[in-house]
């Protein structure tokens, strides 16, 4: 009696097979969950790494547009600023053609820097230095020192890979102008743009559309010349 009843309380060899195939299929369902865990990780920290740069983009474009002041209208005064866009635009100390160029009043002020807030921001497209890479890279030129009478320091900032095409259009208050230009006085652009559009077309996908960004500038040209006018009786 006794050993018929330690056989009944023992595992025959199909409950064991059964159980341990019920294990293994376990153990691969909680493995395919944690490699698709994994992999969207993965694609998600690779998205976000994409996506900073790009934003920091256009945080800076934002914040130099936005910061504009009011242009010389080609006189020497050089804190008051100036505005040039299009194609072509050539900047002194800055190798290349640019697309638009500013003063603006987004330069951090330091005890350790004599510089005002008021700095000279471009945004231009360079050959990348790697012959294999698509596109262009866009790069921000910064001029702290407004004053100076010799070659200005131009301090280069990498912002963006894999442009395409950089396109700044300004808008007049009717139509947008392609070119814009405050710092000739034969310019018929005597004030800043009421609002600038800047797309950003990325390369490797010529179906994709460009990323465009749209800036209204609130700045204002005054004068303390006193206006006077005749009346007949």
């Amino acid at each position: 009696m006794k050993l018929n009843r330690q056989k009944q309380q023992a595992f025959t060899l199909m409950e064991m097979i059964l159980a341990i195939g019920v294990a293994t299929l376990t153990l691969l369902a909680a493995t395919m969950v944690l490699f698709t865990s994994l992999h969207l990780q993965s694609d998600t920290a690779a998205i976000t790494d994409a996506a900073g740069p790009m934003d920091n983009t256009v945080e800076y474009i934002k914040r130099d547009l936005a910061g504009c002041v009011t242009p010389t209208n080609g006189t020497s005064k050089v804190l008051s600023g100036g505005f040039r866009a299009g194609n072509g635009v050539v900047s002194q100390g800055i190798s290349g053609a640019i697309q638009v160029e500013m003063c603006t009043t987004t330069g951090a002020l330091s005890d350790r820097q004599p510089w005002a807030e008021i700095q000279r921001v471009a945004y231009g497209l360079k050959a990348p230095s790697d012959a294999g890479a698509t596109g262009q890279d866009l790069y921000r030129y910064v001029v702290r020192n407004l004053l100076t009478f010799n070659q200005p320091e131009v301090e280069e900032q990498f912002l963006l890979s894999g442009v395409a095409s950089l396109n700044v259009t300004c808008y007049d208050g009717a139509t947008w102008q392609a070119a814009w230009d405050t710092t000739s006085t034969m310019s018929v652009n005597t004030n800043l743009p009421l609002a600038v559009k800047v797309q950003l077309k990325l390369a490797g996908n010529s179906r994709s559309e460009p990323i465009q960004i749209v800036v209204p500038i609130d700045a204002v040209a005054r004068t303390n010349v006193i206006i006077t006018s005749t009346s007949s009786n």
